[in-house]
C-alpha cells in the first residue's frame, strides 16, 4: 500500500506554465535520446503542422462537452483563471490573486489588468461571470466544465477587475477546477453568438487564433498579433508567439500518422504508438514529449449496476483471472508503468494496493463457484440458470491505441479460461458514447482528466451515475455507496491538507476494494516530434502543449 512517488517528477516536467517552457524543455523533452540534442536559437515564422490521431472535435469550444482531443487545440486560443506552476502549485494566471471567506462559501476573484481576447473585448469581471453562466447553462451541453463549477450559485461583479462566488458549500478543488481548458475564458461578446458560430470560432486570450476550420480535414489557427501574456517571461523580448500559424490535422491511422512526420509531412504528432516511441529514443531522431495527464489512471470499470458485476466476488473473479502487469510489459515497449491506483501518478494523493490486483485463476474459478456459476457450456463458458457468463466491452478505437486494444485481447483471452466470454466491440467515438448512454455495457475503459483528487468525486460518487447535460455520466462503475459519497464530500470541503489526504485514502480504498476498477497505467500523452521543432515542453495544467515559445528551423 503506497502513495504515488512519480508525481514530483512528473508535475516538474510535463505541468507547467508557458513562460516556463524553456525551463521544461530540459527535462520533459530536452536533449539526450528523447530529443534532438542542439540548442538553436529562436527564430520567428513558419507554419507548425500537427496531426493528430483524436477524433476531430465537434466543437472547438471546450465549454461544450469537453473532451481531451478539444483541450488539446483549445490550449492554443483560450486561457484559463489559473495554472499550474513547475511544482504543481496552483498559481494565477488571467488571475491576478484570490481569496476564500473564512467559512469556504465566497470565493473572491481579481484578473489582471490589461489583457483582451482577439476580438477587441476587455477582459473583465464580467467575463468570469459569463463564462460559469455558460458552463452552467443546460443549453451549453458540457460536462467536464459542467460538473468543476457546480458548487457556483451566484456571481457578484464587485468591481471590473473582481467577482465575487459565492458556493452551496465549500470547494477546495475549485481552483484546480479554474485551471482547465474545459473551464477557459471565451469572450462574452462572442458567447453571445449562437453555439454553431461558437463551436466553429471560439474567441479567447491566448497566443494564437481561429482563422478557420475546414472539417474533416484541419483547424488552421494564426498567430494573435496583440498577445500579451499573462506572466511576462523575462527571457523574451517579443510578446507574440514566434509562429505565425498551426494547422492542426487529423490523421486517424497511427502508421499513416508516423509515416508523415518522419517524411516532413507534419511536424508533430499526438496518440504516439509505444513502438514508434522506442525506436525514437533508439535512433535520436526525432523528439519525444511524455506529459502523463492528471486525474484519473487509465482503468477498466465494471458495471455494478447489472449482473453479473452486481456481485462483487464475479467482479474480483474477472479482476483476477488477467494478468495486466505482463501485458502492459510486452506491448509499451517501457513507455508506461503499470499502475495500482485510481489516480494519476501526476497526483500526489494517489494510493494503491498491489496485493488486490494479484492474477490468481484458482481464487478467481472458487469465487464463480461461490457466486453461482458452476456449470460450463461446450465451448467452456460458464453458465447460470441457462445464461452464459458474458460481459459486453465496448471499445473506442479513437481513445484506445492499438497496443492497447491488443491488451484487451489479452484480457479476453484470459478471462475465457475461467469462463469469461469477453464481448469486445470496437467503435467509434459517437457509437461508444452511445453504448454508455444505453448503459450498454458491463466493462468499459474511459479515460478522465481532471487537476486534482477531486475527480474521484465525479467519477464514483452515486450523483455522478446522473447524465451531465452533454448527456455524459462519468460514474462508469456505477458505485452508489452512501459511506463513500459522504467521504468525499467532506474531502472537498476539508481546509487541513493532511485531513484531506487521509479522506481521499478512505475513498480509495472503499473503490478498490469493492473491485469495481481496475488499474493499468497513466492516461497515455506521447508526442512526437521533428528535430528542427524546438521550444516544446511547456503544457497547461492538464498536460496539453502550447506552441507559444515554439519554433522551427530549417
Amino acid at each position: 500500500m503506497q502513495r504515488n512517488s512519480r508525481a514530483s517528477k512528473i508535475l516538474g516536467c510535463a505541468i507547467a506554465l508557458p513562460l516556463l517552457g524553456s525551463l521544461l524543455a530540459s527535462c520533459s523533452a530536452g536533449a539526450g535520446p528523447d530529443a534532438p540534442a542542439e540548442e538553436a536559437k529562436p527564430v520567428a515564422g513558419g507554419t507548425l503542422v500537427y496531426a493528430s490521431g483524436d477524433a476531430e472535435p465537434a466543437c472547438l469550444d471546450p465549454h461544450v462537452g469537453g473532451n481531451y482531443p478539444q483541450a488539446l487545440v483549445a490550449s492554443q486560443y483560450l486561457e484559463s483563471l489559473f495554472t499550474k506552476d513547475a511544482d504543481g502549485k496552483i498559481i494565477p494566471w488571467l488571475a491576478e490573486s484570490t481569496e476564500v471567506s473564512e467559512d469556504g462559501l465566497t470565493r473572491t476573484i481579481t484578473l489582471r489588468d490589461g489583457i483582451s481576447f482577439t476580438d477587441g473585448t476587455k477582459l473583465t469581471a464580467k467575463a468570469i461571470e459569463a463564462n460559469i453562466e455558460h458552463l452552467k447553462d443546460p443549453n451549453t451541453a458540457s460536462s467536464t466544465g459542467y460538473l468543476a463549477v457546480g458548487k457556483v450559485v451566484d456571481i457578484e461583479i464587485a468591481d471590473e477587475l473582481t467577482a465575487k462566488l459565492t458556493l452551496s458549500a465549500p470547494d477546495n478543488a475549485l481552483l484546480e477546477s479554474l485551471s482547465m481548458p474545459w473551464t477557459a475564458i471565451e469572450s462574452p461578446k462572442a458567447l453571445e453568438r449562437d453555439q454553431a458560430t461558437n463551436c466553429a470560432s471560439p474567441v479567447g486570450t491566448g497566443p494564437f487564433k481561429v482563422e478557420s476550420w475546414e472539417h474533416q480535414k484541419a483547424v488552421n489557427l494564426v498567430r494573435n498579433e496583440d498577445y500579451v501574456p499573462p506572466v511576462k517571461n523575462a527571457e523574451r523580448s517579443d510578446s507574440k508567439a514566434y509562429l505565425e500559424a498551426i494547422t492542426w490535422r487529423f490523421i486517424p491511422e497511427a502508421a499513416t500518422r508516423y509515416a508523415a512526420l518522419v517524411s516532413g509531412e507534419v511536424d508533430v504528432i499526438d496518440n504516439a504508438q509505444p513502438d514508434t516511441i522506442a525506436t525514437a529514443k533508439q535512433d535520436g531522431s526525432l523528439g519525444h514529449l511524455d506529459a502523463p495527464r492528471p486525474g484519473a489512471s487509465n482503468r477498466l470499470e465494471l458495471n455494478s449496476s447489472k449482473a453479473p458485476f452486481d456481485d462483487q466476488r464475479v467482479r474480483e473473479a474477472f479482476i483476477r483471472s488477467v494478468d495486466a502487469s505482463a501485458g502492459v510489459k510486452a506491448l509499451y515497449f517501457g513507455t508506461t508503468e503499470r499502475s495500482y491506483s485510481l489516480l494519476s501518478s501526476a497526483e500526489p494523493l494517489g494510493y494503491s494496493d498491489e496485493s488486490l490486483f494479484t492474477t490468481d485463476v484458482a481464487k478467481a474459478n472458487a469465487l464463480l463457484d461461490e457466486a453461482g456459476w458452476s456449470e460450463r457450456d461446450a465451448e467452456g463458458y460458464r453458465v447460470k440458470n441457462g445464461k452464459r457468463l458474458s460481459l459486453v466491452f465496448p471499445v473506442s478505437t479513437n481513445q484506445s491505441v492499438p497496443a492497447e486494444q491488443s491488451l484487451f485481447e489479452q484480457f479476453q483471452a484470459q478471462a475465457k479460461a475461467v469462463g469469461f466470454d469477453v464481448k469486445i466491440q470496437l467503435l467509434d467515438l459517437s457509437s461508444w458514447y452511445g453504448a454508455l448512454a444505453k448503459h450498454d455495457y458491463n466493462l468499459v475503459s474511459a479515460p478522465y482528466t481532471k487537476v486534482g483528487p477531486s475527480v474521484l468525486r465525479i467519477l464514483y460518487h452515486s450523483d455522478s451515475t446522473v447524465p451531465a447535460p452533454s448527456g455524459y455520466f462519468a460514474n462508469n462503475a456505477q458505485v452508489k455507496n452512501e459511506k463513500l459519497d459522504g467521504i468525499l464530500a467532506q474531502a472537498e470541503e476539508a481546509n487541513d491538507e493532511a485531513q484531506r489526504a487521509a479522506l481521499y485514502e478512505q475513498a480509495q480504498k472503499l473503490v478498490l476494494e469493492g473491485y469495481y476498477v481496475l488499474p493499468l497505467y497513466d492516461q497515455q500523452n506521447h508526442f512526437l516530434y521533428g528535430k528542427n521543432v524546438h521550444g516544446i515542453g511547456a503544457t497547461t495544467a492538464v498536460s496539453s502543449p502550447v506552441y507559444y515559445d515554439t519554433f522551427i528551423t530549417k
